[in-house]
């Protein structure tokens, strides 16, 4: 009979490989949705991995990906704004993107998905009020700018959940033996 039996583990090594992969799920998770944490809340689960007892500490890998989840984050929240001022918005439509978004934050997943367009909508249509195409043009960039972040944000937890399988693939032996 096959069974596994545990080696070089503590209840701490468990405890943290079963939350770094539950974290790793809820990066990617939040990677598409907007409430929760991505790319930030999968680097905690790859540290969580690389603080066990059984993988070797590399504080210059987990330093650049922090460093890469973080610029990632930061940039998200500009990221629609750029797309408003890509697809012709104005100054008004930029700055209506980003108010947007803040105040899309109180009105949960939908406030932030759509915050933003109305945001760039609205101010294109405050500069100039004549021009509905424009503003519309300028908010569908705002929507293309959120649709890019939200590609980025999971792309970038994707990595983070390989990177988290990869070492635990590579130290798997460590982790577990099957005995008979």
């Amino acid at each position: 009979m096959l069974f596994l039996k545990y080696k070089k583990l503590n209840e701490m090594d468990i405890f943290l490989l079963i939350l770094g992969f539950l974290l790793i799920i809820i990066g990617l998770a939040g990677s598409l949705l907007p409430v929760l944490p991505g790319p930030l809340a999968s680097w905690v689960g790859l540290l969580l991995l690389y603080l066990t007892n059984v993988i070797p500490n590399d504080w210059t890998f987990i330093g650049v990906t922090f460093a890469i989840a973080l610029i990632i984050t930061v940039i998200d929240n500009f990221i629609p704004a750029i797309g408003t001022k890509k697809f012709g918005g104005t100054k008004f439509g930029v700055r209506g993107s980003m108010v947007g978004l803040i105040i899309g934050m109180f009105f949960g997943p939908l406030g932030i998905i759509f915050g933003p367009f109305l945001g760039a909508f609205i101010g294109e249509i405050l500069n100039d009020s004549r021009n509905g195409q424009k503003a519309l043009k300028a908010a569908f960039g705002s929507f293309i700018g959120f649709l890019t972040s939200t590609l980025l944000k999971f792309i970038m937890s994707l990595v983070f959940a390989g990177l988290f399988i990869a070492k635990f693939w590579e130290y798997k032996s460590a982790f577990f033996t099957f005995n008979q």
